[in-house]
């Protein structure tokens, strides 16, 4: 596990310094983003894979997943953390958010944002209850059991739930929205289950890990640079790699190994061990540029 705030000497000491959490290693294949995370491990796992297979369902995952993460959803139901949460008391957790965020989280700030990060949840609240779970299906894609378009549609809806004094439950009470907190216990029970079915699992230190990590092989072949790109870089081209959306202060940067529509890959060093390390970074919200020209 790693801290909430900054630093991770864990991550810091793979030569990482994308600083959004979690992040994850296979070999020394490092993958940043929840997003492309939950993508590689689909193609890694095909037999447990979530993801829908129909296009039209694969559309409404999809359209889910931007709607809650760039369409706003996120960005409003942090502004749902109430002002009396006791680490906003502490000023190194505040400088912390901030420098993610690049906004302020002083309480009155907060405080002001509240009104109008209601209303826009209200909305979200709203549209899953009269529209997706309308019919009374028990899952958005109708499936048996949660698939991914479940995961990405009720993550913020969650968190705010169980966060005492996120919500007014004089607006967001069972009453108004029954079919939303249904949904919800139904979530928390296939959660459950699934742990208590899953294979017992193994927790290792943070010097444990990274000895691991550094001591492993890649997973992935090197791929290519997509000759017709837009960004028109070339292979072996040092550059750097940043989220535009958040944590867009820390920016990886690296040899270019690969580039695809979907993601960008930069070969970087660990700091312990001195072996090269892939870093996997999405495309979507994040920004690529040369450095001064170089190519290794």
């Amino acid at each position: 596990m790693q801290p909430p705030a900054l630093p991770r000497e864990d991550i810091n000491a793979l030569g990482v310094k994308y600083r959004r959490i979690p992040i994850m290693s296979i070999g020394r294949d490092v993958y940043c983003d929840t997003r492309l995370i939950i993508q590689k491990l689909e193609e890694r796992f095909p037999t447990g894979a979530l993801s829908a297979i129909q296009a039209d369902k694969r559309a409404l995952e999809n359209l889910l997943e931007k709607w809650t993460i760039d369409g706003g959803v996120f960005v409003r139901a942090t502004q749902l953390i109430p002002p009396e949460m006791p680490l906003l008391n502490d000023s190194k957790w505040v400088k912390d958010r901030e420098d993610f965020m690049g906004r302020s989280w002083a309480k009155a700030d907060i405080t002001r944002a509240r009104p109008e990060a209601i209303a826009h949840m209200r909305d979200m609240f709203d549209l899953v209850e009269s529209t997706i779970l309308a019919d009374g299906r028990a899952w958005v894609l109708d499936t048996k059991g949660p698939s991914l378009a479940d995961i990405n549609a009720i993550w913020p809806l969650h968190w705010l739930v169980s966060m005492q004094g996120a919500l007014p439950q004089s607006l967001f009470g069972k009453e108004r929205f029954p079919k939303v907190y249904a949904w919800l216990d139904r979530f928390d029970k296939a959660v459950k289950d699934s742990k208590q079915s899953a294979p017992k699992v193994t927790t290792l230190k943070g010097a444990e890990a990274i000895q691991y990590i550094t001591q492993a092989e890649f997973i992935e072949p090197e791929g290519s640079v997509d000759a017709e790109d837009p960004l028109g870089l070339e292979k072996g081209q040092y550059v750097e790699s940043w989220p535009i959306d958040s944590g867009f202060g820390h920016r990886d940067s690296g040899q270019l190994v690969a580039l695809t529509r979907q993601e960008v890959v930069l070969k970087t060093q660990a700091k312990i061990g001195h072996r090269d390390i892939h870093i996997h970074q999405p495309r979507t919200n994040f920004r690529i540029q040369a450095v001064g020209g170089a190519k290794l």
